[in-house]
């Protein structure tokens, strides 16, 4: 199950190499890291939904980073944060709108799904990567509730 996603990423660092573009190597080397230790833990090589996993990771670490250094009076490194997980979102699927999750929330709800809890777990498989998944639970709660 070999990862057309992270065949993109190495060639993309290739290229980042050959530019000497330091602030991509960084990125992509770290990004391709971290998958790499993802299929040491699971003991078999990334797809590339294990890929979109570790790369939603990274972006959110990043995400939030950027928010302590904000708050910390350090927006220069919250800048360089925020570039770093621009950069790996570029690689993500597209996202999805608020409508859009709202209509899979009540897709689920209308298939019989009334706890908070079945609903997410069925609904953040089809998200992963695509929408946030504290707003997606927001959804889901006021779809429950109303």
């Amino acid at each position: 199950m070999s990862s057309e996603l992270k065949a993109r990423i190495q060639g993309d660092l290739n290229a980042a190499r050959k530019l000497r573009d330091k602030e991509r190597i960084l990125v992509l080397s770290t990004a391709l890291s971290e998958i790499r230790n993802h299929e040491i833990d699971g003991g078999a090589e990334a797809g590339d939904e294990a890929v979109i996993l570790v790369l939603t990771r990274a972006i959110k670490q990043r995400n939030d980073a950027a928010a302590q250094m904000r708050a910390a009076g350090r927006p220069e490194l919250a800048d360089v944060e925020e570039a770093q997980a621009r950069v790996l979102r570029a690689y993500l699927p597209a996202e999805l709108s608020e409508e859009d999750v709202r209509a899979l929330v009540q897709e689920l709800v209308a298939g019989g799904v009334h706890q908070i809890g079945a609903l997410m777990s069925q609904l953040m498989p089809r998200l992963r990567g695509r929408f946030d998944g504290k707003e997606a639970n927001r959804i889901a709660r006021e779809e429950l509730d109303g």
